[in-house]
């Protein structure tokens, strides 16, 4: 039990999740928000794995925050995948550590083993709720002789070990909620470990923070209620307490804390669904922080330059779909078109794409980037290019009031248009295709400028939706066959 004497210029930050789990989007923000501090500070952004829950954790999911954090960018300096001077970086690895501090806090009668049974302890409880008393341990267990507590041990009794809590105020000076006051005679006295093996939260965070240096707790606001029972942990074994700031949750629409019944909420969902890391980036921290103007678009160097733990709200954050997809959609028209490509092709894997040059398959998705709100999107808005027959309603091909004869006089007349051309690329198909149209309305009596009684059915034959590119750019992709092709199955959907 060495001690590291700690300067104060040294900026150590910390992440610690507990590995049982898909990474929650709100752990990736809190962790977002040390990394940003740290590099603000010239300091030390460490990624520690909270593993003592052995039944639930899984190797699977530490790999998985790992991957995560390696996507959107975010590295420590520190952590279980490269080491560093106060590891190890797992709890699961620390054991024999914590149970010299727990060995510690017992011969210095400031924890004691505890050995109720559950059921007894739940009893007790529901009795103080039904008297409006606050639930707490009732310290039946802190004044035991030595005797007897050898003899249950001796006897393989049940038992958990207790942290003696001191009835007082303990005042939290946080960087975000300013002074804050609990009366921890409220608390009772805490279970810090299971047995001398199998240490807790509450206790192992205590030990990790001060063995790894950290200087400041940055985290969700869920845990500014533990902070007085690890404050006075701190006190009892001679530490100093870290600096704190607890940042706001992420809330649903009706201010509820952001869950799965509500819809996604692990990191990997947004990555799945084609966000990409710098736009989940940006949206993260404004979720939370307020730059003071009315820039909405920075880039995580800026963020860096920028970033203020003082202007973090203490509200909770409501989770704007909406905002993400705008901030998301930016992001991928600033792509440039054969990156964007890149990233897109994972979602067209279902589709023969090979029938397309990658020429052809730039142009596609540089058709569909302005309603792209996300990647995966791409699959729905392109499968028309892929398919080797179209099925859509015919009322579709419907413009206006036109009635079916008319509809298939407008396809008649685009496909003789069409048969005629002599270039196939998209200016000249939009310059005979419009002059067709003109004079398809002369002929009909339709209004002149209302070219859409040839062209909207024109574009529906091509694409099968009532929402697509326009019909000459997906003629020119598709190639004179397909076209007409297609142009002949939507006449003759047209006599159905």
């Amino acid at each position: 039990m060495k001690k590291k004497t700690i300067l104060v210029k040294d900026i150590r930050v910390r992440f610690a999740p507990s590995p049982t789990g898909p990474l929650h989007i709100g752990g990736a923000r809190t962790a977002l928000f040390n990394y940003i501090f740290a590099k603000q500070n010239k300091g030390s952004f460490i990624l520690r794995i909270e593993d003592t829950d052995k039944e639930r954790s899984d190797q699977k999911w530490t790999q998985e925050i790992i991957d995560e954090f390696n996507w959107l960018g975010i590295q420590w300096q520190e952590g279980p995948d490269i080491g560093g001077s106060f590891g190890p970086y797992k709890q699961s690895q620390r054991i024999d550590i914590y149970k010299q501090y727990l060995e510690k806090l017992l011969s210095e009668k400031k924890a004691y083993y505890c050995f109720c049974l559950p059921e007894d302890l739940e009893a007790k409880r529901q009795d103080q709720i039904s008297r409006g008393l606050a639930p707490k341990y009732d310290g039946t267990c802190k004044n035991l002789s030595e005797k007897i507590i050898l003899e249950k041990i001796k006897n393989n009794d049940r038992f958990v070990i207790r942290f003696k809590i001191e009835n007082k105020t303990v005042r939290v000076s946080d960087l975000i909620r300013g002074e804050v006051e609990f009366d921890t005679s409220l608390l009772g006295d805490i279970v810090i470990a299971k047995n001398l093996e199998n240490p807790l939260f509450h206790f192992t965070v205590v030990v990790d923070d001060f063995l790894m240096q950290i200087s400041h707790v940055i985290r969700g606001e869920e845990h500014l209620s533990n902070t007085p029972r690890q404050m006075l942990l701190q006190d009892a074994m001679g530490f100093l307490h870290p600096t704190y700031a607890h940042i706001p949750l992420f809330l649903n629409k009706d201010k509820s804390k952001m869950s799965k019944r509500q819809g996604d909420v692990a990191l990997k969902d947004y990555h799945n669904q084609g966000y990409l890391p710098e736009a989940l980036i940006n949206f993260m921290v404004l979720m939370g922080w307020n730059p003071g103007t009315e820039k909405e678009l920075f880039s995580l160097s800026e963020l860096i330059k920028e970033f203020s733990i003082e202007r973090v709200q203490k509200a909770g954050a409501v989770f704007n779909i909406q905002r993400l997809d705008f901030i998301n959609s930016v992001y991928i028209k600033n792509k440039p078109i054969r990156k964007l490509t890149e990233l897109c092709m994972p979602y067209l894997e279902g589709f023969d794409t090979k029938q397309f040059s990658q020429k052809q398959l730039e142009n596609i998705i540089e058709l569909h980037k302005p309603r792209l709100k996300k990647l995966s999107d791409i699959a729905e808005l392109t499968d028309y290019f892929f398919k080797e027959k179209l099925e859509y309603d015919k009322n579709l091909l419907k413009w206006a009031k036109m009635g079916d004869n008319e509809i298939k006089n407008a396809l008649v007349a685009a496909q003789k248009t069409l048969l005629l051309a002599k270039k196939w690329d998209k200016e000249n198909l939009e310059k005979i295709l419009v002059r067709e149209a003109e004079l398809f309305n002369l002929e009909k009596n339709y209004p002149l400028q209302n070219k859409g009684y040839l062209l909207w059915p024109l574009r529906v034959a091509l694409s099968g939706k009532s929402a697509s590119a326009g019909p000459f750019e997906i003629a020119e992709i598709l190639g004179k066959e397909k076209s007409l092709q297609r142009i002949s199955e939507a006449i003759l959907l047209c006599d159905k």
